[in-house]
């Protein structure tokens, strides 16, 4: 199937889709709560991580089991099969390509599916902030 867009309307109609998901803002919120501090969905960094806190080389993604293809949950569309199965093995290898680019520059980086934050937030919350708590440590003995 044809993209029924030319090339500028698809970019213009891509560029506006926000950034930022009710389910980063109910983990957000919860950290920011419990006093965490971060920045979110960092542009100017590789990713543009969901949250970030440079301060102790922290970056987490949060992502959707959809446009990440979960291997639980993740769904190839029935339409346009070829355009989409391209789309979403671009979108896992640009994860890992991210991924091998925060390790190799000695950061602390997770990685949270949609669906663990729909099963159990609290439990979420709870383990990043044990991952920040270790990733400062880890900052300071440095």
């Amino acid at each position: 199937m044809v993209d029924k867009m030319t090339k500028e309307q698809r970019r213009k109609t891509m560029q506006a889709i926000k950034a930022k998901s009710k389910l980063e803002d109910s983990v957000t919120r919860r950290l920011w709560a419990r006093g965490v501090r971060f920045r979110k969905n960092v542009r100017g960094m590789v990713g543009t991580p969901d949250i970030a806190i440079k301060k102790y080389k922290v970056v987490i993604f949060i992502d959707s089991c959809f446009w990440h293809f979960c291997p639980i949950h993740g769904k190839m569309p029935k339409s346009n099969i070829p355009f989409w199965k391209k789309k979403l093995e671009r979108n896992q290898e640009r994860d890992k390509e991210v991924t091998e680019y925060y390790l190799d520059k000695g950061w602390n980086i997770m990685r949270i599916w949609e669906h663990e934050i729909r099963e159990d937030l609290e439990s979420v919350v709870d383990t990043i902030v044990d991952f920040i708590e270790l990733a400062k440590k880890s900052n300071l003995s440095n």
